[in-house]
């Protein structure tokens, strides 16, 4: 029987987890610990490698030592970066977007291509990101929490409802069928809300497969609100089917 690709990269999650908490791994230790053949860990430590998050070496495999095995980078990372980057592709000439707090969501600024592109957001990180010569950034002002880079309040609120866009890109805290897309932080809700409001063509939620099915504690879309996911490949196929039923559109990201 053929294993789901979920179970697969949860697999290789874990892998890489076990890497860099240890420094190295055994092929037969991690065959004995996830129940599974030589060959198939071998095939798992390739993979890794071949995506440059571990050095594999005779009967195992170990952390890569400099800039790369330094970064953190990891499979969720690689996940979110294709999403952003397909969020980005989605932009039209002269397209004013909304982006929230989202590090996936402001993780496309850097993939815009688009000519004549305004995003008006509340991220305060953008500062940080290499934005695009042709790309006018406006920010909401307000409150500024730091831990995040978030602008929140009634500053950044009335701010906002002066403004309509185009299109939104929203990252979230998590994403189901029955409770829509919530969010972990209180003051962000109306915001959210806000953005998807205000946006007149088109609102996408941008969700790597660890977000969905997964909730926290604070709405900020419903579900029958839903119009766009863009998410990845290794998403529950079950959760899916739901959101589509329900009349989401779902773009899957290879």
């Amino acid at each position: 029987m053929k294993v789901s690709r979920t179970i697969v990269n949860n697999r290789r999650e874990k892998i890489l987890e076990a890497v860099h908490n240890d420094g190295n791994v055994s092929v037969n230790a991690l065959a004995e610990e996830f129940q599974v053949s030589l060959l198939t860990v071998r095939r798992d430590l390739q993979y890794l490698e071949d995506h440059k998050l571990l050095e594999r070496f005779y009967g195992g495999a170990r952390k890569i030592v400099g800039p790369l095995g330094e970064s953190g980078q990891n499979i969720k990372n690689i996940r979110k970066e294709k999403i952003a980057k397909y969020a980005a592709g989605l932009l039209e000439d002269g397209d004013t977007i909304f982006i929230n707090t989202s590090s996936t969501a402001l993780a496309m600024v850097k993939y815009i291509t688009s000519k004549n592109i305004t995003i008006i957001t509340n991220n305060g990180n953008i500062i940080n990101e290499k934005t695009p010569l042709q790309a006018t950034v406006i920010l909401l002002g307000g409150e500024l929490r730091y831990k995040k880079g978030a602008m929140v309040g009634d500053f950044t609120m009335n701010n906002l409802m002066k403004v309509t866009v185009k299109k939104s890109f929203m990252g979230c805290g998590g994403l189901c069928p029955e409770t829509g897309m919530t969010t972990e932080l209180l003051n962000e809700v109306n915001l959210n809300q806000m953005m998807f409001e205000r946006a007149a063509k088109a609102t996408y939620i941008m969700a790597d497969c660890s977000k969905i099915g997964k909730r926290t504690s604070f709405v900020s879309c419903p579900p029958e609100r839903i119009e766009n996911i863009i998410t990845d490949k290794d998403a529950p196929l079950e959760l899916i089917r739901e959101f589509r039923e329900k009349g989401t559109w779902v773009h899957q990201v290879d």
